[in-house]
């Protein structure tokens, strides 16, 4: 297993000395050991990338196409080491990890096929015998920092759409998952990736980003992390005239109108919220509830909550796993006092152990709590009565994130209002706020970032536009 940085084709060669322990977050005993680059090792992997764009760039697409393919067959040959490295350095639970690794070999296999579908444009010319053309060129050298909670899922996101459109790729795991990307470098060279293509590069984010900010062969930065980070990013970009993709956080409402089953609104809550210990940006952490079915729906989510089984990520029973660290425990433990203080209910929940927070319902929650306006990244549902559908929608919007939403009513006429009126880049009607299809324009609006990934939409981000033109014949000039 690769434990040092991957560039060129090669890990590179340290001192045993120099290697760091990896915490499992269950029990913050060594997992592994891995070594953290330093900025030369960064400026290295851009070297690299940079040496190998021509060839990359003007690679057949069947062959790009081809090793994606081959990729997707060679993680899912690896699925059982890569599930243990999810739980043992991730935290994932096992459930979760046996999730995230089929579904990102078959996203994969789909982003293979874009490839053959970087698609220009032909135009109609004043000018006779001129045939006017649009075609996508690569960027160049791309480079994507990835989170913890999807390790795989987000890395091969950027990774396997950088690479089918032609460009050299540079990822920067989070310092909590960099075992899991060291894991995909091995997995791409076994599938026949030329050197210098993708490299891997694991450290300290800050002093790691600024060799990418300052360095002008990087022309585009996708990051996937918190708004704060995200904000600094971009700026950082900004200055230097780079392109940027930023997915940031979130605090996504699921709204609970009075027609809805109330059954099913629990599983959907909790399925929104609980999943991955509610480490997703797109949890659905607000759950707004019209007035008529609010408190019913309280009391069966809280029975619910408080069967969900906590514990040893590896007992496939587990629903609630550890968080990455300790400090979100402590964090999320003051947010939900300050909310009792302001009038809230605990209704389960809102004790800790460990990394190991127990699913925590929290009811009335009004605008004026942190827990309402803050993400917590963690398994706490902060519930709000709503007065009705208008109130609800109110709710909804008040908040400086808008990443993902969902809406459960058989109400079509609400159903389409709050489709079109949610300030969210992602409405789910009568489905849960977590959702991800590799197809899609996946991305949010305000706090929760710019641009979007999936599909045609991260041909576009990672490709330049180029007008070409061809005269045909003679043209004739006025002198």
């Amino acid at each position: 297993m690769l434990s040092t940085p991957y560039i060129d084709g090669k890990a590179i060669e340290v001192s045993p000395s120099a290697m760091a322990d990896v915490l499992n977050p269950a029990n913050q005993k060594p997992f592994a050991k891995i070594f953290m680059a330093q900025e030369q090792h960064m400026r290295a992997a851009i070297d690299a990338a940079h040496a190998a764009k021509t060839a990359w760039g003007n690679s057949p697409a069947a062959l790009r196409e081809k090793i994606l393919h081959r990729a997707a067959d060679e993680l899912e040959a690896a699925t059982s080491e890569m599930v243990d490295l999810l739980i043992g350095e991730g935290g994932s639970t096992f459930g979760k990890a046996h999730f995230e690794v089929p579904f990102a070999a078959n996203m994969l296999r789909s982003i293979a096929g874009e490839a053959r579908r970087v698609q220009g444009d032909v135009f109609p010319s004043d000018v006779s015998g001129l045939l006017s053309l649009a075609i996508r060129r690569p960027l160049g050298v791309v480079a994507g920092i990835s989170p913890f909670n999807f390790p795989v899922v987000l890395s091969l996101k950027k990774v396997a759409f950088a690479l089918a459109t032609g460009n050299t790729f540079i990822l920067k795991p989070s310092e909590e998952t960099s075992l899991v990307g060291l894991k995909l470098a091995e997995i791409f060279e076994k599938a026949g990736l030329p050197p210098g293509v993708l490299n891997v590069v694991p450290g300290d984010g800050p002093r790691l980003a600024r060799v990418l900010f300052d360095d002008p062969r990087v022309k585009l930065i996708s990051f996937t992390g918190s708004t704060a980070v995200g904000r600094h990013i971009a700026v950082e970009c900004a200055k230097k005239g780079k392109r940027v993709v930023l997915e940031m956080g979130g605090k996504s409402p699921l709204i609970v109108l009075k027609d809805a089953d109330v059954d099913y609104a629990v599983d959907t809550a909790c399925f929104g919220i609980f999943i991955h210990q509610g480490q997703i940006c797109m949890a659905g952490s607000r759950i707004i509830v019209e007035a008529p079915i609010y408190e019913t729906f309280l009391q069966r989510f809280a029975t619910k909550a408080k069967t969900l089984q906590v514990g040893d990520p590896r007992d496939p029973h587990t629903v609630i796993g550890p968080l990455i660290r300790s400090s979100q425990c402590r964090m999320i433990e003051r947010k939900i006092q300050e909310a009792v203080a302001a009038g809230a209910r605990v209704l389960t929940g809102g004790t800790y152990e460990g990394n190991f927070y127990q699913p925590t319902v929290v009811a009335d929650v009004t605008p004026n709590m942190a827990a309402f306006r803050d993400e917590l990244f963690g398994p706490v549902a902060a519930v709000s009565r709503a007065d009705n559908a208008d109130h609800a929608l109110e709710l909804a919007n008040n908040s400086s994130y808008g990443l993902s939403s969902a809406v459960l009513t058989n109400d079509l006429q609400l159903a389409m209002r709050f489709a079109l009126e949610l300030e969210a880049g992602m409405v789910h009607l009568n489905g849960p706020t977590v959702h991800d299809e590799p197809t899609v324009p996946f991305g949010g609006v305000k706090d929760s970032g710019s641009g979007r990934e999936g599909g045609r939409w991260s041909v576009e981000e990672m490709t330049e536009v180029k007008w070409v033109t061809i005269q045909m014949g003679r043209r004739h000039y006025p002198f």
